[in-house]
């Protein structure tokens, strides 16, 4: 009975977790659709963008498809364990190792197909530097939303400050930069200044070093997805000798 107990518990706390991070992921879901100023606005704004941008744009569709999926599993698993329903728990391992393997198929598409993930990021990038060239400075939707990322970001430009050359924003001054790019942010500058990193470069950079925590944190959650499967299955093989 201790074993079974302590089963018992590590399901409901693990699924626990779970539930509260579906609900998270659903919230942060609801917000990215309903927010109208995000990065999503801004890439939807851009003229004649690749198709394959569109996809990006269901990015809040898919995270609260997630959510939704996670508030599932948690719920079936909490209620599977604290009632051993054998049903709940069948089906919380069923959807767990349908999830797996859908990690493991997503893995090998992402492998395979990163040439073309290549090729829409620089198709956006020509995207996003032409969208810079022609309308900010001068399209108050376009400016704001560049504005917003490059203060959040902390960056200048999509790939540097060279995008913003040309613009309607460098009209009265072609050695005008934004404050964004300039070491002092509190105004304009000009080319000897401008030295803040592009927000593309950036990111990537974040991404590289950031590299092994990404790989670790997914060999994590496929680990726990894994021990999730065995305590599911032993707390139904045991519930069903129990009621033997």
């Amino acid at each position: 009975m201790g074993c079974f107990t302590f089963l018992k518990v590590m399901m409901f706390v693990f699924n626990g977790i779970i539930f509260v991070a579906g609900a998270a992921v659903l919230g942060v879901g609801i917000w990215v659709k309903v927010d109208s100023g995000s990065i999503l606005g801004f890439i939807q704004g851009i003229k004649d963008a690749p198709e394959g941008l569109n996809q990006l744009l269901n990015v809040g569709y898919l995270l609260i498809a997630i959510g939704a999926l996670l508030l599932i599993i948690g719920f079936l698993g909490c209620c599977g364990a604290v009632r051993e329903s054998r049903c709940m728990l069948l089906l919380f391992f069923i959807v767990v190792l349908v999830v797996f393997i859908a990690e493991v198929a997503g893995a090998v598409v992402i492998l395979v197909f990163k040439p073309v993930a290549e090729e829409l990021i620089s198709k956006l990038g020509s995207q996003a530097v032409d969208s810079i060239k022609k309308d900010y400075g001068k399209n108050p939707d376009v400016t704001g939303l560049w504005n917003a990322t490059m203060d959040t970001l902390k960056c200048c430009g999509f790939y540097n400050s060279s995008d913003f050359d040309g613009s309607p924003f460098q009209m009265p001054d072609s050695n005008r930069y934004p404050p964004q790019c300039c070491k002092d942010t509190t105004r304009p500058c000009g080319s000897k200044d401008a030295t803040v990193p592009g927000c593309f470069p950036k990111f990537k950079k974040l991404i590289d070093e950031n590299s092994a925590v990404i790989a670790g944190v997914a060999l994590g959650i496929a680990a726990l997805e894994i021990l999730a499967m065995v305590f599911s299955m032993t707390l139904y093989c045991k519930v069903g000798s129990k009621s033997n």
